[in-house]
């Protein structure tokens, strides 16, 4: 059975969602506020995270930077705060989906099957996308015949994307994660690998594509066959 752990002060949306989740099949943990969903998290093997932003003592965007450098989990962030730049900001810290308040409970039950289907909770070292297959082992892309040639940057940052099809990624996250938190460029590097990776896979956009989110970042898109 998946865990849950439901983070909000409102002990009356902990409540609908606990009521929700265990009527899906999910065993529900709760928490009213980042400190205490920190150490809830140390103690059961957590799967997925919902996360209010606006909370006492840590708050969502401190809790999600908290899950992302401690466990390998989905995040949905389900919150009042409506703004594009609180989503940027949600991104930023590692979200994998945001949902505002009010809400149809029914369309996170949907939103949180979706993020299970498509977060690769693995350590393989083979990751494909239809005909191209990363061999992170080995650092080569092949298309089952021919070896693409990648800087390592460019593999890297397709290997993160690829890891986790479906996954928006902001800008901020993706330099973190491929270039390092020490890295003192410009983020628009990220813009640039992202040109070069659609220019050499120009031609196997029905094997994946990776799509841009206006304002926020890029995310991989795997269709299905």
């Amino acid at each position: 059975m998946r865990q849950l752990l439901i983070v909000d002060d409102d002990s009356h949306i902990r409540e609908l969602l606990r009521f929700v989740m265990t009527r899906e099949g999910y065993q529900v943990y709760e928490a009213e506020n980042g400190m205490e969903a920190a150490k809830m998290m140390d103690r059961h093997d957590i799967d997925l995270a919902v996360v209010d932003i606006m909370m006492p003592y840590m708050d969502g965007y401190e809790l999600c930077e908290y899950i992302r450098e401690n466990y390998d989990i989905p995040i949905v962030m389900l919150t009042a705060k409506d703004q594009l730049t609180d989503k940027e900001e949600a991104y930023s810290r590692g979200t994998d989906d945001y949902l505002t308040k009010p809400f149809e409970p029914e369309e996170l039950v949907f939103r949180v099957k979706a993020l299970f289907r498509r977060y690769q909770r693995t350590s393989s070292d083979t990751l494909y996308l239809n005909r191209i297959v990363i061999d992170r082992n080995n650092v080569e892309v092949t298309d089952g015949q021919s070896v693409f040639l990648l800087p390592m940057k460019e593999f890297e940052l397709l290997s993160q994307l690829a890891q986790y099809p479906g996954r928006l990624f902001s800008r901020d996250e993706l330099i973190r994660l491929v270039w390092g938190a020490d890295y003192e460029g410009d983020d628009r590097t990220v813009d640039v690998h992202i040109k070069r990776l659609r220019q050499r896979f120009a031609d196997y956009t029905d094997d994946f594509s990776i799509q841009t989110v206006r304002g926020i970042g890029y995310k991989l898109e795997v269709p299905k066959r």
